[in-house]
């Protein structure tokens, strides 16, 4: 196993998890006031909308694919009668949509940066590369889906797993195709520089609302004025 293996498929993949959760909480306890979105969409409502909209719908959904597809193994869908052939198709349509939505998104929000001189005086060069780093990771995805065809369920996914359990196995990439690999660490890259940019916002998302208690706003009739 050559060294450059190792280095990418074990020490860096390490190195990314850590600097994604240690940076997080030292972001969060030393620069609470500025963990947000830092949105500009009161410069710009109207060109904001649909990059943003395609974007955040196209990831959010594009990660849970990838959590469930990725991180479950293989011998429980065939426990659910979902053959890997099957899974494969599965993953390779809902790929392509929301894959597509999150990449063609990001790119509309990349050219409003450089497009629009109100947005364009705002934006820093921190957000510039978060936009990059976003479209590298979701257009390599996209040429995945559309001229890839590899298999990743008895590669990539276990791989994955191997490293969250800590017991990495990086032969199993080693005949992974060039366009998965950079995929995979455009992906991890981006992790490690997530705590660091705007998108720590993710975190923020107000999921506690859906389990709020209901407000009851009820009117009060004043009495009448004599």
């Amino acid at each position: 196993m050559s060294t450059a293996n190792i280095l990418a498929f074990v020490v860096f993949p390490y190195i990314a998890l850590t600097v994604f959760v240690v940076g997080h909480a030292w972001r969060y306890v030393t620069d609470a006031y500025a963990w947000n979105a830092r949105s500009s969409e009161f410069l710009d409502k109207k060109g904001h909308f649909f990059g943003i909209t395609l974007f955040h719908y196209g990831i959010l959904l594009t990660l849970l694919g990838h959590a469930g597809g990725l991180l479950i193994p293989q011998y429980v869908f065939d426990a659910a009668g979902i053959s890997g052939q099957a899974h494969t198709q599965l993953a390779y349509y809902t790929g392509l949509v929301f894959g597509l939505a999150a990449f063609v998104g990001c790119l509309l929000l990349l050219w409003r940066r450089r497009r629009r001189q109100r947005i364009r005086m705002t934006t820093t060069t921190n957000d510039y590369i978060t936009l990059a780093g976003l479209a590298v990771a979701t257009g390599s995805g996209i040429y995945n889906v559309i001229f890839g065809h590899f298999y990743v369920l008895d590669s990539v996914a276990p791989w994955i797993r191997s490293i969250l359990t800590f017991s990495p196995q990086p032969s199993l990439m080693g005949a992974v195709p060039l366009s998965y690999k950079i995929h995979v660490l455009s992906a991890l890259a981006l992790l490690g520089f997530s705590p660091f940019s705007r998108l720590v916002h993710i975190w923020s998302a107000p999921f506690m609302y859906f389990f709020r208690r209901p407000l009851v706003f009820r009117r009060k009739v004043g009495s009448p004025t004599l």
